[in-house]
């Protein structure tokens, strides 16, 4: 989910595990471990566009990462705790390379399994190690240069420094797990994505009340009762949203495989997800043999079906020729094969993932879709680049899933 939800949860399960020894700076760290998995985006900087895509949400995001990351960030935040002198100290530097090492060896050994080539891995690894590693380093260097030690009773120690990594580190991907990107929680073993599909990459109805508890609870002394029951009750109330999310996708599964059999759709498979920003408002799509019936249905519709499908062509063929070429792969499984192809203006073609919707409700131009990206040849060269053109009347298109979501057709 976006970053904001995942540095609340990340500061609220820091909050139930050191909350009461570490007060304010559980939460800080806890939105720090929160977010390390994310820190995979920095990919961005030094790797092209489909080798960032195959490395986000894979090995930072998965469960080996979360029980093999947690003792070696444990042991260092632990080893950093019992250090004494300034920036002389040369076991601080050894710890925090030994740790470093670690987390290199972890990211890229468990990505040279991807489809990105070994040297893109190295470099990738080497960022994203960096990234990881700045939170620690920014910490040691105020410690020392402000001469602050901590008190024997305030170090949480190996023990629950790993505890309090693990569990802030492994929530993420398991939230992460719900949307609609898909996650790979099972690398380096498996390259499958998890995609549960019952909540939005963003939805403010799940992470306001949620931060709005977390904050509260940051305003209270750190052994106070009254911290630990606003804290949980933030936790309760995102908990019990995200039930919310799990009946509502059993019950819009129900309702859109009943209007495709009443519309005499033969469908091999379909998808529904919310759209985003809300839950209330989800959209379909089922796949026929050269076409894709796309809904969509509102929590507020007068009656639960879908009462009109779209028809989009699926135009597979036209990237047969590159079927073998790495991007087309990568991008095909990143979609789980939910996807169109379509010609632009400028005679170029469009991959778009039709799991993320349209920005208009329309499927037949280049500025339609959420998620594309445009494919051309160049020297003998497959270049695939991103499109990011936006529908010149964005607002509209905003107010029309509004008038939508609240069931005006």
């Amino acid at each position: 989910m976006d970053s904001l939800t995942q540095i609340t949860l990340g500061a609220a399960v820091g909050e139930v595990i050191l909350g009461r020894k570490l007060g304010n700076r559980a939460m800080i760290w806890g939105a720090v471990a929160g977010t390390i998995p994310d820190l995979d985006v920095m990919a961005n900087l030094v790797t092209d566009e489909i080798s960032a895509l195959a490395f986000h949400r894979a090995i930072t995001h998965s469960l080996t990462f979360s029980v093999v990351a947690a003792p070696v960030l444990g042991w260092l935040l632990h080893r950093m705790d019992g250090h004494e002198g300034g920036l002389g100290n040369p076991a601080r530097w050894r710890d925090l390379g030994l740790a470093a090492l670690a987390v290199f060896v972890l990211v890229a050994g468990g990505s040279l399994v991807m489809p990105i080539p070994w040297l893109e891995v190295l470099k990738i690894g080497s960022v994203v190690t960096a990234a990881i590693i700045f939170f620690p380093l920014l910490s040691m260097i105020l410690r020392a240069v402000r001469g602050i030690s901590r008190p024997q009773e305030q170090r949480p120690g190996f023990k629950l420094w790993t505890w309090f990594f693990f569990w802030s580190i492994i929530t993420h991907p398991l939230l992460d797990a719900c949307t609609t990107y898909g996650t790979q929680l099972f690398q380096p073993f498996s390259d499958y994505r998890a995609a549960l599909n019952n909540i939005s990459v963003a939805d403010p109805a799940y992470t306001f009340p949620f931060l709005l508890f977390v904050i509260i609870a940051s305003r209270m002394a750190k052994t106070g009762r009254a911290r630990r029951i606003f804290n949980w009750i933030g936790i309760g109330i995102s908990s019990a949203y995200m039930m919310f999310t799990f009946y509502n996708k059993v019950k819009v599964d129900g309702i859109f495989e009943r209007s495709l059999q009443r519309e005499n759709i033969a469908a091999q498979r379909f998808m529904t997800s919310p759209t985003i920003l809300n839950n209330i408002l989800w959209q379909g799509v089922a796949e026929g043999d050269s076409v894709y019936h796309h809904g969509m249905y509102s929590l507020l519709d007068a009656r639960p079906e879908v009462d009109s499908f779209v028809q989009i062509p699926k135009h597979h063929d036209w990237i047969r020729p590159y079927a073998d070429e790495r991007p087309i792969r990568v991008l095909r499984w990143f979609s789980d094969d939910y996807y169109t192809v379509l010609r632009r203006k400028d005679g170029r073609l469009q991959f778009n993932d039709l799991r993320f919707g349209s920005m208009t409700g329309r499927f037949d131009t280049e500025t339609d879709l959420v998620f594309g990206f445009i494919i051309e040849e160049k020297d003998g060269q497959l270049l695939v680049t991103g499109a990011n053109e936006r529908p010149d009347a964005a607002g509209d298109s905003f107010r029309q899933l509004w008038l939508r979501m609240l069931g005006r057709n």
